[in-house]
């Protein structure tokens, strides 16, 4: 594809990883880039790290925050597709590192009609605290230094590292919904439109990002495989609460008994609330 594309950053209150996301996107070789942070109502610590940015990050960047009102990943991800301005959207984590090709490599999978799910690689506590204290950048770390972190347990796996150029064996799972995460997510602005988004009925953590994906492939989309070329560096974190996922739980097995598309509370449900805040920079490294 040709053209902007938006790449849409979720947080929450950890400045620390979204420095850390936000220098890792200053270097990317494609520079073809907006930026809109998703911010789930962080605090000023948040503000400042986004403001600090702004003249660094060398494409537009987008700060679109809303109170904070427990754990409402999915209105706010619909707020920033509200406030793109291109036509293909890339989700991504506020705790994930990416390489300085992911840009670029989104770019050459996406393909009208398809999403792209990519994946990821979790980094152990000690490995993450390390990166973030010393300020280290893992995203320009090469093969054998990953490999040497695996076998000492600091990571989960290698294989999301390996750059392996599949062709059509990206497609072999068209209609595969499982394991389809928002943290490394790309898929076009049209589609969204047309599924209504995140369904904001999700209230906590889990399945918002499954119920998308489901109500996408449901629509006709069709699903991308991003292994092996989009993999992101996943910052360790302590386990977001439980309590409402069987409640997302009895939500998702809702909407497979059905054939539902449209996102329950959507993003035609939205409204600018008046304690909302959008800011915009621009500035070229």
């Amino acid at each position: 594809m040709t053209g902007l594309i938006s790449i849409i950053v979720t947080t929450y209150d950890r400045a620390d990883a979204l420095d850390a996301v936000l220098r890792s996107l200053s270097r990317q070789a494609d520079r073809g880039f907006e930026v809109i942070v998703a911010d789930d109502g962080s605090g000023p610590q948040t503000a400042a790290t986004i403001e600090r940015w702004k003249p660094l990050l060398g494409a537009s960047l987008t700060h679109i925050w809303h109170q904070h009102r427990g754990f409402r990943a999915g209105e706010i991800r619909n707020r920033a597709v509200l406030a793109s301005r291109s036509a293909y959207c890339v989700f991504l984590d506020g705790d994930c590192i990416v390489r300085p090709d992911f840009v670029a490599v989104h770019r050459r999978l996406a393909e009208p009609g398809w999403l792209v799910a990519g994946n990821r690689v979790l980094l152990s506590r000690n490995l993450t605290g390390t990166v973030l204290g010393n300020g280290l950048e893992p995203e320009s770390w090469g093969y054998r230094r990953w490999l040497w972190h695996r076998l000492r347990g600091r990571i989960t796996r290698v294989e999301p590292l390996v750059r392996l150029s599949l062709g059509p064996l990206r497609k072999l799972r068209p209609k595969a919904w499982r394991a389809s995460r928002s943290c490394n997510f790309g898929v076009w602005r049209c589609d969204l439109d047309l599924v209504g988004g995140f369904d904001a009925a999700y209230s906590g953590w889990g399945r918002e990002d499954s119920d998308l994906a489901l109500r996408l492939l449901r629509s006709g989309v069709r699903r991308k495989d991003g292994e092996f070329a989009t993999g992101v560096l996943h910052l360790w974190h302590p386990e977001a609460s439980r309590a409402l996922l069987p409640d997302n739980e009895r939500l998702l097995e809702q909407a497979l008994a059905g054939d539902r598309v449209q996102a329950q509370a959507g993003m035609a449900r939205l409204q600018v609330p008046r304690n909302a805040v959008t800011t915009v920079g621009v500035g070229m490294a």
